[in-house]
């Protein structure tokens, strides 16, 4: 099937060649597309070289600072009218492994709607974090589990891949959310539609070069957005 690797980026001028050339040297047979938020530090430029050398390389300029889940349903609507058959999401940092990209292709070969890699499986984990962030992983997604009732061990993780006729069924217009909480709310809503979820182990390895984009805001909008659609959860549609 044909695959697209969506990799939004923000002042990854460090790491952006590295992680293209690590998805080439582990899945040749994929097409990268650099959705770039205006970064100041030149990120854009150099994918737009590393576009002109490799034609399985595409970049899309997008204006100033958007947010991640702006960027990757503008990944999907450009990866879906070209018709790919796989749309995967990718960090940009190095911290979602290259290697472990084809458990995610084998899963979404097999008929999962979704796969999500998951770093709190049997198999999976994380290397170089703090204890404060697994805190905040692990308990985001506690949070959404006892709040939305998704049977998923990694809720906010964000490597995955999603078959064309899986995105194709949600109303991606209406996802507002950003930062970490978009993961929460894709997933809950292809559980809505009745879609199914995989997750397979991945090895999160935190990143070396360059400044990590978590934040407070990001969490805020976490908590905040999942204590509203937990509460709609509970209330009659004919109330809300």
């Amino acid at each position: 099937m044909s695959t697209l690797v969506i990799i939004p980026t923000y002042n990854e001028a460090d790491n952006i060649a590295w992680i293209v050339g690590e998805v080439f040297s582990h899945r040749p047979e994929v097409d990268i597309l650099i959705a770039d938020d205006g970064s100041p530090d030149g990120t854009g430029e150099i994918a737009d070289k590393l576009a002109a050398d490799d034609a399985r390389v595409s970049v899309m300029h997008r204006d100033g600072k958007q947010g991640l889940g702006s960027a990757y349903r503008a990944g999907f609507a450009w990866g879906i009218e070209r018709g790919y058959d796989v749309l995967c999401e990718m960090d940009a940092d190095g911290s979602h492994r290259a290697e472990d990209l084809g458990r995610l292709l084998e899963a979404s070969d097999e008929g999962a709607d979704l796969v999500l890699g998951s770093r709190w499986v049997p198999g999976g984990g994380v290397v170089n974090w703090p204890w404060y962030r697994r805190l905040i992983s692990r308990g985001g997604t506690f949070y959404a589990q006892v709040m939305l009732g998704i049977p998923i061990k990694d809720a906010t993780g964000g490597y995955r891949a999603f078959r064309r006729e899986t995105l194709q069924r949600l109303p991606l217009d209406e996802v507002a959310s950003q930062g970490y909480c978009f993961q929460i709310d894709m997933a809950r809503r292809v559980l809505d539609a009745g879609m199914t979820i995989v997750e397979v182990p991945i090895t999160f390895v935190e990143r070396v070069r360059g400044q990590s984009k978590m934040s407070g805001h990001i969490v805020r909008e976490a908590l905040w957005r999942v204590t509203v659609w937990g509460i709609q959860r509970l209330v009659p549609k004919r109330w809300r």
